[in-house]
C-alpha cells in the first residue's frame, strides 16, 4: 500500500529531445490502476503546470519509461513507455517514444541490468507497448555508459555521445498492418472541403496531411501556430481526421472517445515540400538541407517543438510506400521511390532518419530497419515522493 509522501526509488533522463522519468518495474505497484496512480502523483498531473510533481508542463517533458530485466529469448531489457497526461488523470500506454528509446539503453547498462562492453554495448530491447524489438548501440566507458562526445542533435544544446537506435521491422506497430485503411492515400470531406491523408503506421501510427490544404505554410513554429486567430478551427478539423483513424483502428470508439480517451495514438502531423525557414534555435533551415518539412501534434493538439523519433521512422517507412503524401514529397522529381535516407526539417532543426531496405519476392520493398541517432545522460538519480 503507498502511502503519502512515500519515496520511490528513480532516475531523470534525457533521451533525445524529450525528458522522462525510469523507474524499475520492480519499484512499482504490479496492480496496473495502483502504477497509474503513482506515476501520475510522481509527475504531479492533472495540473497544467505539474507544479506539485516532476512534470514538465508539456508533452516532451511528461513521459515515464519502466524497466525489467527481460526473460525473453534474445532480449536483454523490456521497456514500457508511459505518456503522461499534464490535464487528465491518465498515463497514456498505446504507443512508444523512439526519443526515450535511445536512453533504455544507457539506464539498462548503468544500472547493472546489461553488461557494459566498450567500446560499444549493443542492448536488444523489448518495447512492450508495439511489441517490437529495439536495438540500441551504446558507446561505453570504464562500465558506465558514455555521456559525452561530438554528436549533436538539433533540438538539443551541446553535443553527446552518439546513440545509434534501430527500429527492426517497424511496421503495423498497433494495428498490425503497414496501411491501416488499405489505401496510401484517402480523403475526407469535411464541411465542404475535401482532405488528402495517408495513414501508415510503423513504430506508430502517424497521419500525414498537407500543410496548404488548412491554409499553413508548414513551416510555422508551434508559438506562431498558437498565435493564428484560426488555430483552433484548424485543430478541430485535424482532430476530426485524426479521431476517424482512431477509431479506424480501433483505439477509441467514436470522435468524442478519441479526443478524450485517445490523445496520444494516431499521431496527425503537417507537412510540406522542402522550404527555407528560420527554426526556433534562429538557425536558418535551407529548402536544399532537407528532404520533407513536418509538424507533429501530440496531446490536446499541441505542436511538438521538434520531431518524435518514432514519427521519423513512420516518416522514413511512409517514403519508401509508394503513393503516399510522404512518398510523394520525398520522391519528386527523382527516379527512384528507394529511400534511404529521410532528413525532415522541424521545428527546431533538422532529423536525419536512416533506412535499412530489403526486396520483397513479389516486386518492391521494404523497410526492414529504421534508424536514427540520438544522445542521452542522465539528469537525476534519487527518490521521488508519492502523495496518496
Amino acid at each position: 500500500m503507498y502511502k503519502a509522501n512515500r519515496k520511490v526509488p528513480c532516475v531523470y533522463m534525457r533521451g533525445g529531445t524529450s525528458k522522462a522519468v525510469f523507474f524499475h518495474d520492480r519499484d512499482l505497484p504490479s496492480d496496473p490502476q495502483a502504477r497509474d496512480r503513482v506515476i501520475l502523483s510522481a509527475f504531479g498531473s492533472p495540473d497544467l503546470r505539474q507544479i506539485d510533481g516532476m512534470g514538465g508542463a508539456n508533452t516532451s517533458t511528461s513521459k515515464v519509461a519502466v524497466i525489467r530485466k527481460s526473460e525473453r529469448e534474445g532480449v536483454d531489457v523490456d521497456y514500457e513507455f508511459g505518456q503522461v497526461s499534464i490535464d487528465l488523470p491518465i498515463v497514456g500506454k498505446t504507443m512508444n517514444c523512439g526519443n526515450i528509446s535511445s536512453a533504455v539503453g544507457p539506464f539498462a547498462i548503468d544500472e547493472g541490468l546489461v553488461e557494459a562492453v566498450e567500446p560499444v554495448t549493443t542492448v536488444r530491447i523489448f518495447n512492450t507497448n508495439t511489441q517490437k524489438m529495439i536495438v540500441a548501440r551504446v558507446p561505453v566507458k570504464d562500465g558506465k555508459a558514455m555521456t559525452e562526445g561530438d554528436f549533436a542533435i538539433d533540438g538539443v544544446p551541446g553535443t553527446g555521445a552518439k546513440i545509434q537506435i534501430e527500429f527492426s521491422r517497424p511496421q503495423g506497430a498497433v494495428s498490425g498492418v503497414l496501411l491501416p485503411t488499405g489505401n496510401p492515400k484517402d480523403s475526407m470531406e469535411i464541411e465542404g472541403t475535401v482532405y488528402e491523408y495517408s495513414f501508415v503506421d510503423a513504430a506508430n501510427p502517424v497521419v500525414f496531411v498537407r500543410a496548404e490544404q488548412f491554409g499553413l505554410e508548414g513551416t510555422e513554429l508551434p508559438w506562431e501556430f498558437e498565435a493564428r486567430p484560426d488555430c483552433a478551427d484548424i485543430c478541430r478539423r485535424l482532430e476530426i481526421i485524426r479521431g476517424t483513424c482512431a477509431v479506424k483502428i480501433g483505439l477509441a470508439k467514436d470522435l468524442e472517445d478519441a479526443a478524450i480517451n485517445s490523445q496520444t495514438l494516431p499521431k496527425i502531423a503537417i507537412c510540406t515540400t522542402p522550404k527555407t525557414y528560420t527554426a526556433g534555435s534562429k538557425k536558418v533551415i535551407e529548402a536544399g538541407a532537407v528532404d520533407f518539412v513536418g509538424r507533429l501534434f501530440s496531446l490536446g493538439m499541441k505542436m511538438i517543438q521538434a520531431y518524435m523519433g518514432t514519427g521519423g521512422i513512420c516518416t522514413v517507412v511512409a517514403a519508401n510506400t509508394p503513393g503516399t503524401i510522404v512518398n510523394e514529397i520525398v520522391c519528386a522529381g527523382k527516379d527512384t521511390d528507394q529511400v534511404t535516407t529521410v532528413r525532415i526539417g522541424h521545428p527546431f532543426g533538422i532529423m536525419e532518419v536512416d533506412a535499412e531496405l530489403e526486396e520483397l519476392p513479389e516486386g518492391g520493398h521494404t523497410v526492414k530497419c529504421g534508424m536514427i541517432g540520438r544522445t542521452a545522460r542522465r539528469i537525476m538519480e534519487g527518490y521521488v515522493y508519492v502523495r496518496d
